[in-house]
């Protein structure tokens, strides 16, 4: 023990990753942990009701942490719940992998068995639509030098070549680059790049944000962000070629502090709460920057070697609307408190180092604006990146997580929504819940015969949880087979030892405890399921509503579009059978991944969708499902499995009449 200023400190030391800090007596693991840099599962935001953030005292003291949630087993094998532990000397502290994050869980592709029917943009669409123009560029110039008859301003002369031969009008110079003008010009002859930051329309203007003497033009690379709530996600390109050299991924650094945008809200509102919060999604962007440049090796054009940061002229980042206040430092209070108001929707494009990204002042952040507070940045960039905005056919775009963004409309109209999911699909509110991380049980099956089931968890791993693709697969096969009934609740005739009476009501054993790679039987109870289900229905009552508000029926749905890492490994039969998504032809479904980040490079590769953007904002409806008395009709009537009425899933119905004839 060290005596610090009459203030006792320990030593303690995190594995598996080894981390050590020194923090003061009395302070919990949960925050030492992140003084540590170490993430610890806190769904409930380490208030000590969710019961997730265990953690195993292996050597040292601890006061408190234990919780009526723990087995005898765990409690005798030292494990404590994180965020009600205090320290009291020095100590070695597990984080296990059902506690922590572990590798596995970050990906944007699509599924395998879903790339048949993805709907992706690539640059070659750019090019053919002669829409290949990156908001912010690099400008050779051949600068005409000055002589005794030509003796206008180095500033002058640099405006008139850019508007007579590149058709660059209303050119605004900063200080910073006039300071840097005069030496520029001369260094190479008056051979000089700029870089020009294109405006959003005809009006505007094109801001000069760097020069660079002699031709460095093709050195012009950018940036697209995915601000997830979970997740963070990032692309590094050449904004000549349109090339993507690198993508990397990593867990959002604010989950420490609460799994949803409404506990990040609440830290926000603290003191110093929302520098800590702006500090922390600023360090992930870093994080993920450095990795980036790490990866990349450009090749062709001119463009060899590695990719310093100072090459970087733009990033595009587009987020939830509470994602990107908390980006941006602005005050996100009012999101989650009726009316329900942002500070803002548009954003003018800022310098980078203003966010606290680590790039140069030259750099400009642009940040996809947002509809509301509960539709944000990064379901219009799905809606840019998936081209609903561009077809005829009427589209439902949906994005599925914590909370459901839809979208209903095509080029001539739009409307949305956002419903309160709650976090089932991601793992939270699940007794065994997890995120798609190792070892999570993302598909099942079941012997119609014995009840016996077969997992198939991530990376071939023995099971610790559950994922929402696996919750979804398991729910749908129970009821396709009759295990459990319409209203959720398990049958208690069918005379297999895996159904059990426990804690949260009848529950079947997924995983006895002796294959688990955990220490304990791995369940889902109708607890479980009743969340499930109320998840589901929020889903199908928000798309029927927004349908209905615009005089259209779910059967005149053309397109359907899932976005989001749920979404993309959403099982189209097992969605249906549930009643999680109205009954279509499963040729009309495509699947477009990681539509924020799509919609975020797509920006970033052209102006012309940058332009569309303010468009497509200005024409989006949005709808407040809340105070609909339709939805709450709905959200009733869908808190059965599919519906109450089974005419709206005939097929669904047809099957339940062949399964069940027998009974």
């Amino acid at each position: 023990m060290i005596e610090t200023n009459s203030q006792a400190t320990h030593v303690i030391i995190f594995e598996p990753s080894g981390r050590t800090v020194q923090v003061g007596a009395g302070m919990s693991i949960i925050k030492a942990a992140r003084e540590a840099g170490i993430h610890i599962n806190a769904s409930c935001g380490g208030s000590g009701v969710c019961g997730k953030c265990k953690v195993i005292v292996e050597k040292g003291a601890v006061e408190g942490g234990l919780s009526e949630k723990f087995s005898t087993q765990e409690k005798e094998g030292g494990y404590r719940q994180a965020c009600t532990a205090t320290i009291s000397s020095d100590a070695v502290i597990r984080v296990p992998e059902s506690s922590g994050l572990k590798s596995g869980g970050l990906g944007t592709a699509v599924p395998l068995r879903h790339r048949a029917r993805m709907h992706v943009y690539d640059i070659e669409d750019l090019r053919e639509q002669g829409i290949f123009v990156p908001p912010v560029t690099k400008i050779c110039l051949d600068i005409p030098p000055p002589s005794a008859k030509d003796n206008m301003a180095d500033a002058g002369r640099v405006i008139h070549l850019l508007s007579s031969q590149y058709n660059e009008h209303r050119v605004v110079f900063n200080l910073a680059v006039l300071r840097m003008l005069r030496k520029a010009l001369r260094e190479d002859d008056f051979r000089i790049t700029v870089t020009c930051a294109r405006p959003v329309n005809a009006l505007g203007k094109s801001y000069l944000t760097n020069i660079q003497g002699g031709d460095w033009s093709h050195r012009s690379f950018g940036l697209a962000f995915d601000i997830g709530t979970t997740s963070v996600y990032g692309v590094l390109v050449d904004l000549n070629s349109g090339k993507v050299l690198a993508r990397a991924g990593e867990y959002n650094s604010q989950l420490g502090y609460g799994e949803d945008v409404i506990s990040r809200i609440i830290v926000a509102e603290k003191k110093e709460g929302l520098a800590k919060m702006q500090e922390l999604v600023a360090n992930t962007i870093n994080s993920i920057l450095e990795r980036l440049l790490g990866m990349a090796t450009p090749e062709g054009n001119g463009a060899k070697g590695s990719i310093s940061r100072e090459e970087i002229t733009s990033i595009t980042l587009a987020g939830n609307t509470t994602m990107t206040h908390l980006l941006l430092g602005l005050e996100p209070d009012n999101i989650r408190r009726a009316p329900y108001v942002p500070v803002t929707t548009f954003l003018p494009p800022i310098r980078a180092t203003d966010l606290g990204i680590n790039l140069p002042k030259s750099a400009v952040a642009l940040v996809y604006p947002s509809i509301s507070s509960y539709v944000g940045g990064d379901i219009v960039a799905g809606v840019m990146g998936s081209g609903m905005y561009r077809t005829e056919l009427i589209t439902l775009y949906i994005d599925i997580g914590t909370n459901a963004e839809i979208v209903v409309g095509n080029r001539e109209w739009l409307v949305c929504a956002a419903c309160s999911a709650g976090p089932a699909f991601e793992g939270g509110g699940i007794t065994h819940g997890m995120r798609a991380a190792l070892g999570a049980i993302e598909d099942f099956s079941l012997n119609p015969q014995t009840l016996e089931p077969m997992n198939i968890t991530v990376g071939n791993k023995p099971p610790v949880g559950i994922c929402g693709s696996g919750l979804l697969a398991v729910i749908a096969t129970f009821f396709e087979q009759g295990v459990v009934e319409r209203s959720g609740k398990f049958r208690r005739n069918l005379g297999t030892e895996r159904i059990r009476e426990g804690r949260s009501g009848h529950e079947y054993v997924l995983v006895w405890r002796e294959e688990a790679g955990t220490e304990h039987d791995i369940v889902i109870n109708e607890v479980d399921i009743e969340n499930f289900i109320r998840a589901k229905a929020a889903i199908y009552a928000g798309i029927t509503t927004l349908v209905e508000q615009v005089g259209l029926a779910i059967t005149d749905i053309e397109q359907v579009i899932l976005a989001g890492a749920f979404g993309s490994y959403i099982d189209l039969d097992s969605a249906m059978t549930v009643g999680l998504l109205p009954q279509v032809d499963a040729e009309r479904v495509l699947y477009v991944g990681n539509g924020s980040l799509m919609g975020a490079w797509m920006s970033e590769m052209s102006n012309h969708i940058r332009q569309d953007v303010v468009e497509v904002v200005r024409k989006m409806t949005s709808f407040e499902l809340s105070e609909m008395g339709y939805f709450q009709e709905q959200y009733i009537a869908s808190h059965f499995l599919p519906h109450t009425d089974l005419s709206l899933f005939p097929r669904v119905a047809e099957r339940l009449a062949e399964i069940h004839k027998g009974d």
